[in-house]
This record gives structure tokens, sequence and C-alpha cells, in this order.
């Protein structure tokens, strides 16, 4: 409980309906999903998937307050079965099968239920199919890779995009603090989108400071975290530069990036797995055991995780940034991926078919194979073509 005359600004200026609610107007503009559901008082699960600040907890708050639900809202990073148990209750057999009401609809909202483990989200699947609670979830990351299959299954995903310059002009409005034209630039081009972190360093910079200017906007945002939109341009460009000092055997380029990405709060898996790409893509036939390191640091990541799964991506780094480079399987693979679209399933050579009944081997399938035999396999049309060179 937020203690009373200490409650966040961002938490005081929240809307509680769409008609305040800015931004996000592919989702909640008129005749648009997510207005329809709310108008319409429509009960269904659904995970937000957006960046940081872009109205994914307001929204679920507005949802709940429509549809006339009880509100219950958990952090996935601290929140267990326990707490989820809680929640929900106790529900006998005969009452979940009754006809009889059961009084108001349950939300449960977990933020960041990308880290629920599957375990976890296991654990929600029946109460969700049931429809003991109607769960709205809220990520940053990709729910197809953080969200197991049958709870995605019976989840609508709605992807928010970060603020523009016009909502985040409108947003700091709203909190009634005297900004001066060049400070408000200044904050809507650092805070990149993030609602939150505009606001917040607008009420650190009047508590610290009392008026707002530039200088004291850029004082209040010392303390704050390095800015790094896990979907917006930086985060792209540290990747493609992490990916690309790699390639060009610039262990120290790539470590400084991957620094970077870790202090940041990057996902360790996504960074694994770009890892695992490259180890084929770029060293690949090279050296082969690069696969095998790349794959061993994406089961570290996954089972030990931050702080200390940090030296396992070192590790992998340094590895394969020193590795000798060859794309030769990933260029003729691609090759073949470009034969195929332009002349499809051209027809297998008899003699490499399977022949499993009489019928086949007589109409001479499989007939003539040797095993190691050294005239190519490749379909008539394709007999001269070499892809791997």
């Amino acid at each position: 409980m937020i203690p009373d005359g200490h409650e966040p600004l961002a938490s005081k200026i929240r809307p509680d309906s769409l008609d305040g609610f800015v931004g996000q107007s592919h989702l909640t503009g008129s005749g648009k999903p997510l207005r329809i559901a709310i108008e319409k008082h429509e009960l269904f699960s659904f995970i937000l998937w957006g960046p940081p600040g872009s109205g994914k907890t307001t929204l679920a708050r507005i949802y709940a307050h429509a549809v006339g639900a009880d509100f219950y809202e958990v952090s996935a990073v601290e929140a267990g079965k326990d707490d989820i148990r809680k929640i929900i209750g106790s529900r006998s057999a005969s009452s979940r099968q009754s006809a009889l009401p059961m009084g108001k609809p349950k939300i449960l909202f977990i933020d960041e239920i990308h880290r629920f483990n599957k375990a976890q989200q296991d654990y929600l699947l029946p109460f969700v199919e049931r429809g003991d609670i109607t769960l709205v979830g809220a990520t940053t990351e990709n729910p197809s890779f953080e969200i197991i299959a049958p709870l995605l299954s019976r989840c609508r995903i709605f992807v928010l995009d970060e603020h523009n310059e016009a909502d985040m002009a409108k947003i700091i409005a709203r909190t009634k603090i005297k900004v001066p034209k060049s400070a408000r630039e200044w904050l809507i081009r650092m805070a990149a989108g993030d609602a939150r972190q505009a606001i917040t360093t607008l009420e650190t910079a009047q508590k610290l400071y009392g008026a707002i200017t530039l200088e004291s906007l850029k004082e209040a945002i010392q303390s704050m975290h390095l800015r790094y939109d896990k979907k917006g341009e930086e985060h792209f460009n540290t990747i493609s530069a992490f990916i690309k000092s790699m390639r060009a055997s610039q262990p120290d380029a790539a470590l400084y990036y991957l620094a970077r990405m870790v202090e940041a709060g990057e996902d360790p898996l996504f960074i694994a797995r770009r890892m695992v790409v490259f180890a084929s893509e770029d060293i690949g036939l090279a050296q082969p055991t690069a696969l095998v390191v790349a794959n061993a640091v994406f089961r570290a990541c996954e089972t030990i995780g931050y702080p200390e799964c940090a030296i396992n991506l070192a590790h992998g780094v340094a590895y394969l940034s020193e590795s000798k480079k060859s794309r030769a399987s990933y260029d003729a693979y691609f090759e073949a991926v470009a034969d195929v679209k332009e002349l499809g399933n051209l027809p297998i050579p008899m003699n490499i078919r399977n022949a499993p009944t009489k019928l086949m081997k007589n109409l001479g399938y499989h007939k003539g194979y040797e095993m190691y035999d050294q005239e190519s396999y490749l379909p008539e049309k394709l007999k001269k073509k070499k892809y791997l060179k």
C-alpha cells in the first residue's frame, strides 16, 4: 500500500477509461478490437505485448473496470503458485458445474508474465480453461517464445507500439507541470516512447529542483538506468553491432556490445539465440564445434539466468569471435531454396526413391541404388548443380 501523499505521479494521472487514454489507436480507436471488447463488456483472456511505458497496465485496469470485474494485480518477478491460489480461492467441483451465478468475475493481471517459468504457466492453465479467472498478461518479450503454447492458444494477443512524439507531448501535458519547450523536446527524445519514464523523470526533477529546466531534467536522469528500448532503434542497432563485431573477429567490440545489452537488462536467451544462429550462419563448417559451444551457452542461460549467465555469454562471445568463419553451408542452403522456389518439386530420381510395396518395386522405385554411389542424386534438371562450394 502506498502511503497517502506518496502515490507516484504516473499512478495519480492514470486514466480509468478509454476516453482519457492516449495512444495505441490501432487497438483503442473507434471500431478497433480492444475498444469494441471494452464497450461490449466481452470477457476473455489476452496478452498485451509492447515496450515499457506503452500503457499495458493502464489498459488492463480500464478493461477490468469496464467489465465490472474484481482486479488482482501481481508481478511475475515476485508472485508464485501460492499467490495465485489465494486470488483464485477454493471452489468445489459442484460449484464449478453449477449454473448459478458465481458473483463478479476475477481478472488476474500478471505483469512481466514472460518471467513465469513453464511450471508456473502450466499451473495457470486449468483455471483459465475453466473460467475461474480471466487472465490478462503484460510482456515486453515476444509471447511466441516466452508463453507456453497451450496458454497462448487460449489468449488473444494485442501488440502495443511505443508512444509517438505527439502522444508523449499529450501525456506530459496531463501532468500539469510547466515544462519549457526545449526541456519538453529533450524529455520526449530521451524517453523514446516510454510514458512512465518521462513522467517519473519529471516528478523527480520537480521534487529535487522545483522548476523544470533542461538542466534539471538531465540531472534527474543521471541516476536512472541505461536507456535501451527492447523494441526500438537502439535495440536493433546494438544487436546488429554485436553480430557484425563477431563476424569481423573483433572480440573486444563484441564483448562491449554484449555488456551494453546485459547491463540494460536484455533477455539473455535473446542474445544466446542469436549466437546459436551465428554459429551456423557465419562459422559453420570452418569450426563445427562453434554450434556446440553456442548451444551450451543457450542452455546455461536457460538454467542459470542472470547475473551469473553473463559469464557464460562472455565465454561464448569470445569463442565465436575468434573462430574461423565460413558461410559456405548457409549460402549453399539458400541457393538450393532459390531453385526449389523457381523450379518446384522436380521428380526425385527413381533409384533413390523409397520402395515399401511390391507395386513400387515393379515400377522401378529404388532400382539400381548403390550405397556410396558417385552419381548425383539431384533431380535430372539439376544434375550438374553445385551448391556447396
